[in-house]
Formats: C-alpha cells, sequence, structure tokens
C-alpha cells in the first residue's frame, strides 16, 4: 500500500468500498465514515436518509426513517440491515425524499417508505414500513408477463423504473410520470409509451420532473420504396403547377391514422406537445392535442394567420407556418422509429419567448415565420435530418469542398460505412438535397438570403459552438422580411438559392429531384450528425449518440426546453443535441448532464448557484464553470446543491462543491436556509485528497456522499490512472477537431488553397481521426463506468478488442503519412494563417510542440502525429497494472501481452511509418519535378534510391542515366526524361552469384522484362536484395504501408514466393499489350489459373502455362456488329485452342468438339440457328481445319433433309445418302455438293430409279425406273424428281417374261452408301490419341494405362470444384476405376469377367476415355437415325454401323488387355475343381458354356441399352406390314377361352392343365376359363420386350421353354422328353397368349446380332421354334 496516500482512518477495516458522507462546503467540514462490516458497492440518498448496498446484495438504511413503526426515534445513526431483503441478492439501490427502491439479482423491484401518493406501487397503504415486491407487468402480452428492471430512481411522488428491454415503467403522481392519464396516483406500473421503440440508457428523478439518457436511433437505413401510403394508397407526393413555379408537396394525411409499422403495434400517435407547437400548452391541458389537423395540405389555401379565431387553443399553429405533417410512415426503414405525426417547422423552444402571443406577432410581417429563429431552426432541421440520413446513403465520392460544413463539434466519419470512404461530409447532402430541389422549383433567385454569407450559413449546421453565440449572431443579421409566399415550394427555392452558394464546384450530383426529396425525407426530429449506428466491433462500447428527453413540472426551468411550461410526456431537450451525454443527475429542481468530453450542462432552478454557473436563462442547458484541465467524471444533484468528481493534476480524484452552505446548526429556519450562503461556482472540497481514491459520487437532499477505495499494492491508483489518462486524451482530440478542424473547414478558399488531392487526404484524416476520437470516447466512458462498476480486468475493452484499437490507430497513422508525402500540410500553412493569424497560436498551443522555430507546417504534422504517443500510454498503464498481479497469474499475462502488442504498434508507427513518410516527402522535395507528378501517391512511401551510384544498370551507354528507386509498391527506374515503372506485386529478384564475374550483380525480372543491376559493394547488394525483397514480400502480403507490425518473436520470411497471386498490365507483348492479367504467377510469367482482360472486352479465365493458356480455359470475345458475344469453353495448349471445348458464337452457332490451333479439326458438332430462327441445321462430324472434311451427318431441318456422307472443304463430296421428311430416300455419289454421278434414288412407294444425276434430285443421262409391281423402264431421263420426267426408253413388264430378269433387278441397297468401317473414323482415333496412340494399335499398353489414369485424376480434380456435376453412384463408379484390372498369364473365365465388369464401369463414366468413346458414338448414332433418319431403308445401315462400333471397340480392348483371345478365340480352361461349380456361363450363350470369346458378348451389353431407342424404331418401321398382320391375327384369336384354343392350335389333349392356380387358389379349368393356362410361360415371354441385347432376349425365350416344361412335367408327374412336333403347338399357344406387339421386330433384331457361335446350340433351336411360331401366326387360317 502506497504510504504518501492516507486513507480516512487507521484501523483499516476495509480497503475498498468506504462510504464517507458529509454537508456543506465550508473548511470546517470533515466527512464521516460509515462504519460497516463490508464494502459499499453503491449508495443513494434521500431528503433525509439513505440506502445502501454492501457486498454480497445486503441493504442498509440510515438518516431519518418515519416508516420504520418499531423504532423509538425516527432517526437513526448507525446503518441498520434491511433484514426483509436478506434473502434476496440485490444489485440496484435509490431514494427518493421518502421512499427508496432495490432491484434483485432477478430484476424484482422491492419499495418502502412514503406511499400516500402511490410512489411504492403499492395500492391501499400510505406508509410501506419494510421492503415489499413490486409487480410490474406487461398487460398486453398474452398472458401477462413480469418484466425484469435493471434500475429504478426515486423523486418526491414518483418512481421510475428502466427495463431490461430498455423501456420506461413509471408509477406515482404527476404529470412527471409521462403517462397518457389525468387520474392519479397512479398505482399499478405503466409503460410510458412515448419513449416506446427507444433505446432508454438511464433514468432519473428530481423532486417533481423526470429525466432519461436515450441512445439515438440510427439514421433510416434505405430510401422509401414506395410512393404510396401503405393504408389508404393515396400518392404521398403530389406536384402543382403554377405559372412561374412548381410546388413539391408531401404533405400526405392518412385518413386512416398512422401507418404502423409491421408486426409494431404501436401507439398510433405519439406527437409530444413540444413537437407540435411553438407555444407549448401548460399542464393545464395535458391531452388537447388534436389528433389529426384539419387544415387543408396545400399551404396555399390555408387560412391567414389573422382569421385564426382566438377560442382555438393555441397549439394550433397557422397552417402556413407548419411544416406538412408527416406520417410515420417515412421510418418504416427501420421499426424502432416512433411515429411523429406531426410537427411545426417553426421550433421556437428555442427562441426563449414563452409568451402565448409569439405567433400572432408574426401577423404584421408578411413572411410566414415568426423570425429569423425559426428559419434557423427549420433549415437546422431539415438538414440535420437530410445529412444523418445520407451520410449512411452516399459513398464518399465528393471532394474537399464538402470539408466546408463539418460539424464543429464531432468528426464526420460515419461508421456504417467501412472508414475508407466513410468521410462523408455533411455538406454533401444538403446540396443534393436543396440543388436537385432547386432545379425542379425553377430559377428564381432569392435576394433576401444575401445577407446570409456562406460561413454564417455553415454556423448553422454547427451547434457545438454553442447555442448563445449562434444566436447572438443571428440577432445581428438583418431581419428577412419582404419575402411575400406561404408555398412550400418557395421555402424549398429559398433552400436551393441559399445551397448555391454553399455548393462548391464539383458537387453537385444531377440526381431526379423526387428521388432526393425521398431520400432525405424523414425528418421528423434532428438526428445528430456524429457518426450513426454503432459498427459491429464496438458494439459492447458505450454508444456516445445519445439524447436527453425530460417531463413533469417545469416552473423552474429544470426541463430544458427554454420555457417555464410543464410537458405531461417525454420531450427532446434539443440544446444537448449531439453533446455526447453519457449520464444524466437530477436534484430537487435542477437537472445535470455529464458528458463524454468530461464537461457538466446544468439548468433549472438556481437560487443557491447549484448550477455551478451564473448564466441567463437557466431554462436552457449551460456549461458549468470550471477551470481549465478539471475533467469531471461523476455528479450527484441534491436538493439545492451539486456535487461533481472531477480529475485534477494530480492522479487521485478531487471533489467540488456548487450550492448552498449547510450551517451545522440543524435548528434553521426554511427563512434563514433562502438567504443562507452559497457557491457563484463550483468550489473544491479541501478534504478531499485524505479520502482515498473516490469512485462514485452521490447527493441527496442536504447531503454529499462519496464512495472511495485504499490504494492496494497501486492497483486502484493505476486504474485511475488509465481512466484519467484517457478521459483527458479524448477532451485533447475534441479541442483538435474543435479549436483547430472546424475553423478551418469554414474557409471558403480551403479546396482552392489545398488542391483536390490534398484535399480529399484530409477529409479521410479527419474522417479516421474521427473514428478514433470516437473509440476513445466510448473506451473513456467504457473505463469510467469501469471505476464505478465490476473492476473485472478482463473487462477492459483495451485488453478485449485490442485489435480494434490498433487497426484505428494504424489506419490514423496511414491517413497522417498519405498527407504528409502530398505535401498537405505545407498547403495548410496559409489557410491557417488566414484563420488564426500570423503567429497561430492555437496550433502552437494545441501541439505543444517542445521545439522553437519549427516552421508551422512541421508544427501541423507535429500535432497529428500526437495522437500515436497515447499508444505508448496504453502500454505503460497497461504494464502498471500487470506489476499489481503475480507473475504467473492469466490476468498478468494478458496484460503484459496487450502491453507488448500496444508498444510494439507505437514503435512501429512512430518510428518506421513516420520515418518512412517524413523521408519520402524529403525525397520529394528534391526529386526533378517533370516526374514527381506521376509519381507522387499518397499511400507511396520511399524506400531506398540510387542517387549515390550505388546501383547501376548492366551494359549501360556510357553517357546514359540509370536511377533506381524503390518505393513500397514499386521499383522506378528513371533515365532523362523518361521513367519505367515495376510493380513490385510482379517483381523476381535473384543474386547472381559473384565468382565466375566478380561483379556484384541482381536479376530483376519482370513480366515483360529483365536486366541486371550491379550493385557497388557486397553490402550495398545484400542491402538492395534485402530491401527489394522486402518490399516485394509486404506487397504481396496486402500490407502495403498500413501493414500491422509483426508481433514480437514472429520472424519474416526472408525471400517472397517465386510462385505468387498478382494482377498486372502488359505494354510490350504483342499479343497481350494492355491486357490485364490477374492471377497466379511464377518466376515473371502466367503459371496456374488466372483472367486476362483485354481493353477490347475479350476475357480469358482458366489456366496458365509459362505464360501462356494451357488446360481449361474461358475465353469471351464481344462481337460489336452482332451486339454480342464468341464464348469458348474448353482444352487449350500453348496459348491455341487446342483439345475438346465448345464455342458459342456470337451468331448463335454452338460448335461441340475438337479445336487444333485455334480451328476446328477433329470430330465435333456444329449447331446452326434456333429451330425457329432462319435456317437451324446440325453438322456432326469430322473437321480439318475449320472444315467439314471426311465422314459426317448433316441435318437440314428447314428443308427436312438429312445427309449422311463423305464431306471435303465444307462441300459433300464423295458417297452419300440422303432422306427425307417425305420418305425420299437416296444413296449415291455427290460432286461440289450436289448429287452428281450415279444413284439410286427411291421414294415412299418403292418407285425405284438406279442412274446417273447431274443436281439435288435432278435425274440426267441413263438410268432404269423401276414400278412398285415390278414394271421397269430401261433408257435415258431428264428432269427434277417428283415434277415430271422426259424419258426415252424401253418399259419392260416382267411377270410376262422368264423370272431371271427380276432377280437381276432385285436392288441391293448400301453399295453406294459409305461402308460403316470408313464412318466416325475421326471419333475412334481421338480414343487412341488420348490412349497416346497416334494410329489404331501403334503405342504402349503401359503408356495408354498411365494416360487414362492422369485422364481420371484431372477429371476428379476439376469435379470436385463443382461436386454438384457428379451423382454419388458416379463417384463410386470413379473410385472403383481407379483398380486396374491385373492378371498374368492366358485369360481364364474369372479373369474375363474381371475384365468384363471392369469395361461396364468405364464405359459408364465419360471422365474414362472408353467411357467418352460410347459417349459420342451414341450422340452420333442418335444424330443419324432420329427424326428424318428414321427412314426404313437405313436399317441395314444402322446394324452394319453396330457390327463396325463392337469390332472398332473391341480393338481397343484387346490394345488394353493384350491377353484376350481374338474375337472367335477360346478362353483358357480354369483349374479343374473350379470349373465344374462356375455357373457364370450362363452369360455367354455357346454350346462350349463360357468359353468363346466374342465382341457382341463382351461389349453389347455396354452398347445396346443406349442405341436401344433408334434401333428398335428402324426395326419397327422395316417389319410394320408384317407386324400388322400379325397382330390382328393375335387379337383374333386371344378372343376365344384357353380350351377351345388349345384345341384349335392341335395340342394334345394330355398337354392341357387340369387346374390352375389363381391368386393362390387351385381352380378347375372350365371350358369358359380364358388366359389362366400356362400363365406363368406367358409371363415370361412377354419380358422380351424389356430386354435390349439378343442373349438377354434369348435367355428369355429359354426362360419360357423351361416354363412350359415344368408345368407340363407336374401335369404328367414323369420325365418327359418333347419332341418338335408337341411342343411347337404349345409354345405357339404361349407366344399368342403374350401377345407381343412388335414380334416380327424382336425376331428380326435377335436374327442380325445374335453372337454367331450360338447359332447352332440349344439356344438356336429354341429361336427359330419363336421365328416359326410368328411366321405361323401370320399365315394362320381361321376355319
Amino acid at each position: 500500500m502506497e504510504k504518501q496516500i492516507r486513507c480516512g482512518e487507521e484501523d483499516g477495516s476495509g480497503e475498498r468500498g468506504l462510504l464517507h458522507t458529509w454537508r456543506g462546503y465550508s473548511y470546517s467540514t470533515t466527512p464521516e465514515r460509515v462504519l460497516l462490516s463490508r464494502p459499499v458497492l453503491q449508495a443513494a440518498l434521500g431528503a433525509r436518509h439513505g440506502v445502501l448496498l454492501v457486498e454480497g446484495g445486503h441493504v442498509y438504511s440510515f438518516g431519518d426513517l418515519p416508516w420504520k413503526q418499531n423504532q423509538t426515534s425516527s432517526v437513526v445513526t448507525e446503518p441498520v440491515l434491511e433484514a426483509v431483503l436478506s434473502e434476496q441478492r440485490v444489485v440496484f439501490v435509490t431514494a427518493g425524499s421518502a421512499h427508496s427502491g432495490v432491484v434483485t439479482e432477478d430484476g424484482g423491484v422491492h419499495m418502502w417508505g412514503e406511499n400516500a401518493h402511490g410512489q411504492c406501487g403499492l395500492s391501499g397503504l400510505s406508509v410501506i414500513p419494510n421492503p415489499t415486491p413490486v409487480g410490474v407487468l406487461n398487460s398486453v402480452a398474452t398472458p401477462p408477463q413480469t418484466v425484469p428492471i435493471l434500475e429504478v430512481a426515486c423523486g418526491d411522488q414518483h418512481t421510475l423504473a428502466l427495463s431490461a428491454k430498455h423501456e420506461v415503467w413509471a408509477w406515482g403522481s404527476g404529470c412527471q410520470l409521462g403517462l397518457n392519464t389525468s387520474t392519479f396516483p397512479v398505482w399499478k406500473p405503466q409503460k410510458v409509451e412515448h419513449l416506446a421503440g427507444r433505446h432508454v440508457l438511464q433514468v432519473a428523478c428530481g423532486a417533481a420532473h423526470s429525466l432519461v439518457l436515450v441512445r439515438c436511433l440510427p439514421p433510416p437505413q434505405e430510401p422509401r420504396k414506395q410512393d404510396k401510403c401503405g393504408q389508404c394508397h393515396q400518392l404521398l407526393y403530389t406536384m402543382t403547377d403554377k405559372e412561374d413555379h412548381v410546388i413539391i408537396s408531401d404533405g400526405h394525411h392518412c385518413p386512416l391514422g398512422v401507418e404502423l409499422d409491421s408486426g409494431e403495434a404501436k401507439s398510433a400517435l405519439e406527437g409530444s406537445p413540444d413537437q407540435r407547437s411553438p407555444t407549448e400548452p401548460g399542464p393545464s391541458m395535458p391531452a388537447q392535442i388534436p389528433k389529426s389537423p384539419t387544415y387543408s395540405t396545400n399551404p396555399e389555401f390555408a387560412p391567414p394567420p389573422e382569421s385564426i379565431p382566438a377560442s382555438e387553443p393555441q397549439n394550433q399553429v397557422p397552417a402556413s407556418s407548419q411544416e406538412h405533417v408527416e406520417p410515420a410512415i417515412e421510418y418504416s426503414a427501420e421499426p424502432e422509429a416512433p411515429a411523429t405525426n406531426g410537427e411545426v417547422c417553426v421550433e421556437a423552444s428555442e427562441t426563449n419567448t414563452p409568451e402565448p402571443d409569439s405567433c400572432r406577432a408574426t401577423g404584421g410581417k408578411s413572411s410566414p415565420y415568426p423570425d429569423e429563429q425559426a428559419v434557423k431552426a427549420y433549415l437546422k432541421r431539415l438538414s440535420d435530418h437530410a445529412l444523418a440520413e445520407h451520410t449512411t446513403k452516399t459513398p464518399s465520392t465528393l471532394h474537399s469542398a464538402q470539408l466546408s460544413s463539418d460539424r464543429a463539434d464531432r468528426f464526420t466519419s460515419d461508421p456504417l460505412i467501412p472508414v475508407a470512404q466513410s468521410v462523408t461530409p455533411m455538406g454533401s447532402a444538403l446540396n443534393n438535397l436543396v440543388v436537385s430541389c432547386a432545379s425542379a422549383v425553377g430559377e428564381r433567385v432569392v435576394s433576401t438570403y444575401e445577407a446570409l454569407s456562406l460561413r454564417k450559413v455553415i454556423g448553422y449546421w454547427v451547434p457545438g459552438e454553442g447555442r448563445e453565440r449562434v444566436e447572438e449572431r443571428l440577432r445581428q443579421e438583418e431581419p428577412i422580411q419582404g419575402k411575400k409566399s406561404s408555398s412550400l415550394g418557395d421555402i424549398r427555392e429559398e433552400e436551393a438559392e441559399l445551397s448555391r452558394r454553399l455548393s462548391l464546384p464539383g458537387l453537385l450530383s444531377q440526381v431526379s429531384p423526387r428521388l432526393l426529396r425521398r431520400t432525405s425525407r424523414p425528418r421528423a426530429r434532428a438526428i445528430p450528425l456524429t457518426p450513426g449506428g454503432i459498427p459491429e466491433a464496438d458494439a459492447h462500447l458505450p454508444s456516445l449518440q445519445t439524447e436527453v428527453w425530460s417531463w413533469g413540472r417545469g416552473q423552474e426551468g429544470q426541463l430544458g426546453h427554454g420555457d417555464l411550461l410543464s410537458r405531461p410526456q417525454p420531450v427532446y431537450v434539443k440544446s444537448l443535441n449531439g453533446k455526447e451525454v453519457l449520464r444524466v443527475a437530477a436534484g430537487a429542481h435542477h437537472s445535470l448532464a455529464l458528458t463524454a468530453q468530461s464537461q457538466v450542462f446544468s439548468w433549472g432552478c438556481n437560487t443557491s448557484g447549484q448550477l455551478g454557473h451564473m448564466e441567463s436563462p437557466t431554462t436552457l442547458p449551460h456549461i458549468t464553470k470550471l477551470s481549465d484541465g478539471i475533467r469531471v467524471w461523476d455528479i450527484g444533484a441534491g436538493q439545492q446543491h451539486t456535487l461533481l468528481l472531477a480529475d485534477g493534476d494530480c492522479i487521485q480524484p478531487i471533489l467540488y462543491y456548487s450550492g448552498q452552505q449547510v450551517k451545522e446548526v440543524m435548528e434553521q429556519t426554511e427563512e434563514e436556509e433562502q438567504t443562507g450562503e452559497y457557491t457563484q461556482q463550483p468550489v473544491l472540497l479541501p478534504f478531499c485528497m485524505n479520502l482515498g481514491y473516490v469512485s462514485s459520487v452521490c447527493a441527496g437532499g442536504r447531503t454529499c456522499a462519496a464512495l472511495t477505495d485504499c490504494n492496494v499494492m497501486g492497483f486502484i491508483a493505476s486504474l485511475h490512472e488509465l481512466a484519467a489518462a484517457e478521459r483527458k486524451y479524448y477532451c485533447k482530440l475534441s479541442n483538435i477537431n474543435s479549436l483547430l478542424l472546424q475553423p478551418l473547414l469554414k474557409l471558403d478558399s480551403l479546396s482552392s488553397a489545398l488542391g483536390q488531392s490534398s484535399a480529399g487526404l484530409l477529409q479521410n484524416l479527419i474522417g479516421r481521426l474521427g473514428r478514433l476520437s470516437q473509440l476513445t470516447g466510448q473506451n473513456s466512458a467504457s473505463l469510467t463506468s469501469f471505476l464505478r462498476r465490476s473492476r473485472d480486468i478482463r473487462g477492459l475493452v483495451i485488453l478485449e478488442d485490442a485489435h480494434l484499437f490498433l487497426g484505428t490507430y494504424s489506419e490514423y497513422c496511414s491517413a497522417v503519412g498519405d498527407l504528409l508525402v502530398m505535401g498537405g500540410f505545407q498547403a495548410l500553412v496559409k489557410p491557417c494563417h488566414d484563420v488564426f493569424g500570423k503567429g497561430a497560436e492555437v496550433v502552437q498551443k494545441l501541439s505543444k510542440c517542445s521545439e522553437e522555430g519549427l516552421p508551422l507546417s512541421d508544427i501541423l504534422a507535429h500535432l497529428f502525429y500526437l495522437p500515436i504517443k497515447h499508444l505508448h500510454e496504453y502500454g505503460r498503464l497497461l504494464l502498471k497494472l500487470a506489476t499489481c498481479y503475480e507473475v504467473s497469474s492469466v490476468d498478468y499475462q494478458k496484460l503484459q501481452d496487450a502491453c507488448s502488442k500496444y508498444e510494439s504498434m507505437a514503435l512501429h508507427l512512430k518510428r518506421r511509418r513516420r520515418k518512412e513518410a517524413e523521408y519520402t516527402l524529403h525525397f520529394w522535395k528534391s526529386f526533378p519535378g517533370k516526374m514527381t507528378d506521376s509519381l507522387r501517391k499518397p499511400s507511396r512511401r520511399l524506400i531506398c534510391e540510387s542517387s549515390n551510384k550505388a546501383l547501376t544498370l548492366q551494359n549501360a551507354g556510357r553517357f546514359s542515366v540509370n536511377w533506381f528507386i524503390l518505393f513500397n509498391d514499386a521499383l522506378v527506374h528513371a533515365q532523362f526524361s523518361t521513367h519505367h515503372v515495376f510493380p513490385l506485386a510482379t517483381l523476381w529478384v535473384e543474386p547472381i552469384s559473384e565468382e565466375n564475374t566478380g561483379l556484384y550483380g541482381l536479376k530483376v525480372t519482370s513480366p515483360e522484362e529483365s536486366f541486371t543491376l550491379l550493385a557497388s559493394s557486397p553490402a550495398e547488394k545484400a542491402k538492395w536484395l534485402r530491401s527489394i525483397n522486402q518490399a516485394v514480400e509486404q506487397a504481396l502480403s496486402g500490407l502495403g504501408h498500413d501493414g500491422i507490425p509483426p508481433s514480437t518473436g514472429v520472424t519474416q520470411r526472408a525471400d517472397p514466393p517465386i510462385s505468387r497471386t498478382a494482377s498486372y498490365t502488359f505494354y510490350k507483348d504483342s499479343r497481350l499489350k494492355e491486357a490485364t492479367y490477374e492471377g497466379r504467377w511464377v518466376s515473371g510469367k502466367p503459371h496456374g489459373r488466372g483472367v486476362v482482360k483485354w481493353p477490347d472486352g475479350r476475357m480469358y479465365t482458366g489456366t496458365f502455362k509459362n505464360g501462356l493458356e494451357d488446360g481449361f480455359g474461358d475465353y469471351v470475345v464481344p462481337n460489336k456488329n452482332l451486339n454480342s458475344c464468341d464464348h469458348y469453353q474448353g482444352q487449350w495448349k500453348d496459348g491455341k485452342i487446342y483439345g475438346f471445348g465448345t464455342f458459342r458464337y456470337a451468331s448463335g452457332e454452338i460448335y461441340e468438339g475438337s479445336f487444333q490451333d485455334n480451328m476446328r479439326h477433329g470430330h465435333g458438332m456444329l449447331r446452326s440457328g434456333k429451330l425457329n430462327s432462319t435456317s437451324p441445321s446440325v453438322f456432326i462430324g469430322q473437321w480439318q481445319y475449320d472444315k467439314k472434311s471426311g465422314y459426317g451427318v448433316f441435318d437440314d431441318i428447314t428443308r427436312g433433309e438429312k445427309y449422311m456422307g463423305m464431306w471435303l472443304d465444307d462441300q459433300r463430296q464423295g458417297n452419300g445418302v440422303v432422306v427425307t421428311q417425305f420418305g425420299l430416300y437416296y444413296e449415291g455419289a455427290f460432286n461440289n455438293n450436289k448429287m452428281m454421278g450415279t444413284g439410286v434414288l427411291l421414294s415412299e412407294d418403292d418407285t425405284t430409279f438406279e442412274g446417273d444425276f447431274s443436281e439435288d434430285w435432278t435425274l440426267n443421262g441413263k438410268g432404269v425406273l423401276t414400278m412398285p409391281n415390278g414394271d421397269y423402264i430401261e433408257g435415258s431421263f431428264s428432269g427434277v424428281w417428283g415434277t415430271g420426267l422426259k424419258m426415252s426408253g424401253s418399259y419392260y413388264k416382267p411377270s410376262l417374261y422368264d423370272s431371271d430378269k427380276e432377280k437381276a433387278h432385285a436392288l441391293k441397297l448400301g453399295r453406294l452408301a459409305v461402308h460403316s468401317e470408313e464412318k466416325w473414323k475421326a471419333v475412334f482415333l481421338e480414343c487412341w490419341n488420348r490412349l497416346g496412340c497416334d494410329s489404331p494399335g501403334q503405342g504402349q499398353t503401359t503408356t495408354a494405362w498411365d494416360n487414362i489414369a492422369v485422364a481420371l485424376t484431372a477429371n476428379r480434380r476439376q469435379q470436385r470444384d463443382s461436386p454438384e456435376l457428379l451423382s454419388r453412384s458416379h463417384h463410386k463408379t470413379l473410385e472403383s476405376l481407379e483398380f486396374i484390372p491385373q492378371h498374368v498369364g492366358p485369360v481364364t473365365l474369372e479373369v474375363y469377367h474381371t475384365i468384363r465388369r471392369y469395361l461396364v464401369k468405364a464405359c459408364d463414366t465419360p471422365l474414362h476415355p472408353l467411357g467418352r468413346l460410347v459417349e459420342t458414338l451414341v450422340s452420333v448414332y442418335r444424330m443419324t437415325y432420329v427424326g428424318v433418319g428414321a427412314n426404313r431403308r437405313l436399317l441395314p445401315q444402322a446394324v452394319n454401323e453396330i457390327k463396325s462400333y463392337l469390332s472398332c471397340i473391341f480393338q481397343l480392348v484387346r490394345f488394353l488387355f493384350p491377353d484376350l483371345p481374338e474375337e472367335g478365340g477360346s478362353l483358357a480352361d480354369p483349374p479343374k475343381e473350379k470349373g465344374s461349380s462356375d455357373p457364370a456361363g450362363k452369360q455367354l450363350e455357346s454350346p462350349k458354356p463360357g468359353c468363346v470369346v466374342s465382341s457382341s458378348a463382351l461389349l453389347l451389353p455396354v452398347l445396346l441399352p443406349r442405341l436401344y431407342p433408334p434401333l428398335f424404331t428402324l426395326y419397327a418401321l422395316e417389319n410394320e406390314k408384317e407386324d400388322d398382320v400379325y397382330w390382328e391375327c393375335v387379337l383374333r384369336l386371344n378372343k376365344q377361352p384357353d380350351l377351345a384354343l388349345l384345341a384349335f392350335l392341335g395340342v394334345q389333349q394330355k398337354f392341357w392343365p387340369v387346374t390352375v392356380t389363381v391368386h393362390g387358389e387351385k381352380q378347375q379349368v372350365l371350358s369358359s376359363t380364358k388366359d389362366a393356362c400356362f400363365a406363368s410361360a406367358v409371363e415370361a415371354l412377354q419380358q422380351i420386350s424389356t430386354t435390349f441385347t439378343p442373349s438377354d432376349k434369348l435367355q428369355v425365350i429359354q426362360l419360357t421353354f423351361e416354363e412350359i416344361t415344368q408345368e407340363v412335367l407336374a401335369l404328367l408327374k414323369q420325365d418327359f422328353l418333347w419332341s418338335m412336333d408337341d411342343l411347337f403347338p404349345v409354345f405357339l399357344f404361349v407366344v399368342l397368349r403374350a401377345r407381343i406387339r412388335n414380334l416380327g421386330s424382336e425376331v428380326s433384331l435377335i436374327e442380325d446380332l445374335m453372337d454367331p457361335c450360338v447359332q447352332h446350340g440349344e439356344h438356336g433351336i429354341m429361336f427359330t421354334t419363336l421365328k416359326a411360331c410368328y411366321y405361323q401366326i401370320q399365315h394362320e387360317k381361321i376355319t
């Protein structure tokens, strides 16, 4: 314990929470120590008694306690324990004149004492002897809920409570309750509805008035979306066009009342009397405020002021002077806002003219306003509101000139916008608002405002100068008269004219007036221009944006509204707007407000000097007179005195007293009291130094009390020192703003003196200083309340949120440095001389600069760098606090860490960042001028330069000058007249070894140049290498010069990475000239993912390799003519399009396929036009060098033709087939895109022409024309098919002659078509290429497998970036494909199955080369044979095409698995014991199960299901006639019942079933039974339609036979062998009953694609049986 501090008494019963009480201020006064066993946490004093809260939550009372019935004397000297509360844990106590209250931990309230007026909230008792619970119930909720309370305040006859939701509840008697009632007492606590939706921070009660501290509402977040009223749907804005001007009115009155916010059932009207009328109604008429004014909306037609009848209540102001009533909807952007239903634009509450006639007096003037004062109020409100709101909306694009209208007592930084652009000065919004109004309203010039020069007008927005000065100035202005108008439009014009003066060039945004009116509409009450909402980071810091509201009796002026009227409802105390009030206190008839700047405002009764000043009127808040350097941080107000707790010069807090001197003689009479001596201004209490460290004070009645702590271990002293230092520092920052910045900002010539860039930087600096100042103010408020409260070191904001402080300081330091580097402080010298005179003493005094004779610019710089020193202060005080703890404790560690953080930041900012800025400024002064302009940037700092020839360019000419300058963002190479800038992010530097050359060289690489620098010595080489590398590292980490210092112990990496992400604009490279690349780099070349943007709009996004596009990329090229773009997505190689991709052309064409060297090359599909456009067509096939060449299919959708054949240079050339939608079929030769040469043409009805063609569908030359009936004509023909042919030749009727001729003419189609082996070669070649082979079969199997692995991995990686492309099963497939089937020696059946399973999976995913191949084949097959291609004559080609696919894929499979036998070869025999049990042979139908390898068995199961639909359609078309005949027969025969049909088909009687099982029951077969016999076999056969491959279909047939056999065996109950004669009729019966519609097609498909090795086995016989049945049914005759 420190010795120099005496602790009031020596008994040492406690170190903290000691309570001392005293009265008056004379030297003889000595405080008494109230002796208690436990520390006092809080004290409250009433008129003659006091209540104490001690540690552990116990409550004691002392003093005059008349309500205690059982005590002999009502005066208690020793504190008595309120035993009733011993069960409760109390957290807050309060005392009124003669009653007391406490709040418990769970938010319950207990009251006791005098209750005659209901002030204890308990009905029926006039006195409550002991603490009794009071129920604060929210009756609106169902069921009613108890409202938890935070704190309570007591007056004479009323009590206020602050709920946990920050609402106010009141009970007791009098208008000071603020409730909408005139019946008192109010026994039950009721909510003060008028404050609903506001966040109340503190409540205080005087004898008959109430004060609350409220957090400002954040400005509304967004402009109104709608133009109509949300309730009655009328327009909110009306426009009236007069001859010479337009009136825009937004005075909409909603007839349905005030629109309520969604879900918020607010009281519909919350307009207070004060907000309605200049002459507020007295207490006699509390509720006569009209609910909605009745005068006309348009002020043009309002009754003249004289005509208002005198009988009307005074609050009906002349309509013309009443601003349009704004419904509450304007606030709907933000639900907390109250509904302000009406507001008068003339706020005369500040005019100090309480006579009710002040309004009438204006009748004689022609102006609609009472006086200039009102104009001032109107303008102020208009701006305040618009600005407060506008700041949140406009990002700062505005420049210096706007600084002019900055607020005097706050910095304009709006934390809702990130600080980088947060400095939206206040002028802008007003300018925008008003100028646009002006443009709408017309250009009338109003001369009346000539008197108001710019500076004076700006004064209106500067409440900080104190109301008095502004008013003084206004009184000196000539009155504004001679303006005959009563329209709102004219007011707008005046504002516009005014704003024209205000606006400096370049500020006015040309926004539509209507929009601006809308964004600035809500002006229900002036919201302070201080930074609006609280940013997230410091949300738990106390808010500085507060308002004081007061209500109740006002005879002594204690409400602070400038009059002596009472207010029945809370009213906002306007003159405390923006004063940052942190705490309010109420004496009996006076009020106090303590601000963040440690000033005290006081108002109300001053009979005993209790206000601490002698200003008048006392009805408005004035600052208590204290000498300089006294900073108050706690206040107490008693009956006629005020007690202040302040910081003085020493660490210990000091006490000041103002008010009545209290004589020790108790019997003093009232009269004497009035004449007793009192203070003119606060006096220092002499004994305060003996008390120790006072942590809080309170006053009540005539008593004062102080809570003190002894300084144990120096902890308390350190805490006090920390808080005091922060308060002092905040005052200092506020002074810099109000004394230096605000006067400067009002200078008209400021922006021109500074120039554009410096003005913006000054604005940024002021914004950052504002942010810093706000943070400091919040922190000082937090520390002050910390002293009063917990003292748990973990609650210190500078510990918990160190990053917030460090970040703010770092940003601020950068802002100062930027202004310094640009010579801004130099430019500020002249404005400073203009404003502060030649000596500029203000600056000298503020900067406290010790050195003599420094230039003013240096003093300014010194002044702005002062805040950095405060970081040292944080470090020092945190260290001091740390020493109070055990070294091993967590708290010690925490304080120690924070201390080192602040210290290292302070050193970093002071030594490094400040020195850099000064060094850079010095450099620019000496640098040749031309280059300075282009190189000098605010954030650019000099690191080192080579003017001393320490660094030269290798191989430079003899007379060349090479000067290298390293900045924090670039390396500059300057020559005589030119310079080149190399951005650091794309600079690579490496040392060249000195061994061979003996030179100290550095190799510098940039994207387009690389050169070698030579250093003069090894030391210089090392210095430059280190400097460049560090600068590059910082530039890359994005810290630039804002870098937070590396925290202790962490060393920075020496070399920046070779691979990095950066942005660069090319200037040389022919291909990339002027393009900007952003992405990954390696050693000077783009490498990895990146984006290139060209100035002409081209853009590439994708991967790079060694500076060239390589890998997957996305490329967009705008096409000006078509107003669209070409868009390519796909593979690149060496800077060119290469590989697979999709190209969407601006013309609407889409190409999907292979590219090579930016050209379509390989297999691809081109779609032209949409289906509804002029020429839709699709080509799929082979391309060579951007032209169609090779086999391809062209579908001309407009003409309904499809060409399948050879191409050359985009023309049909060679053999081909054309089919049309009308059934024509041509196959033959093409030349020059035409049918030219020999060909065959068939029409739908089988009319055929074979011969020569000269053009499309044009016959020309010899040929044979054959009719459908077989007649034919031989000769020469000419003409277009279908129009009429000319011919000369012979006509033959073959049936008349021998039939050999006919055979000669039987047409064999497909001879002139492209052979199936020639088709789609490119597709297969691409697959071979993917496997690493140049041509089919040429290459290494191992290489192929490697390529497959690479493809899978690459594709999987690509899919991992966008997982939505793959399904879960797909992922599994990919995983299983990673295992390659391995085997040694010949392929056995087991290995064969492993291979088969692998192939099935491989073909299942397009990411595998085989899967990709199958997918492509499927799409080309469908393209060929779907649509017009579904022509029955194409069936043979379609079947052959599938067969060719099988053989080509089989070739690939055998290449991957070389041990696999060739087509038709046998598998090796498996080991014997296994062979007997292996049933897997079923898959391969063959005589010797599972031993022959065939491509169809291996691959058809993969291919056919995908190709089945188009193929089966062709079969159905081909077999249409036969199928129809067959089907007709099936339908006819199926009408018969089972037994009849069996008999008809000649099935032997012994095979007829006797009983059948239907639904599990056995039933007798009757003559009427139908569809019951052989049902299981019928069902089995029906499955044939659901299978795809021939082998599966044969399996179905086999199953059907087995089912028939089973049934017959059950019938005969003996072994039995079928003979064909027995079997055939039964099978025929089953086929008929199976009713398979396209049986003919099924039969043909099996026949065509059946595995050759199966034809002669069991399956072959069964299939023949089915085929026989099909023919039998067709030719069945019903007899």
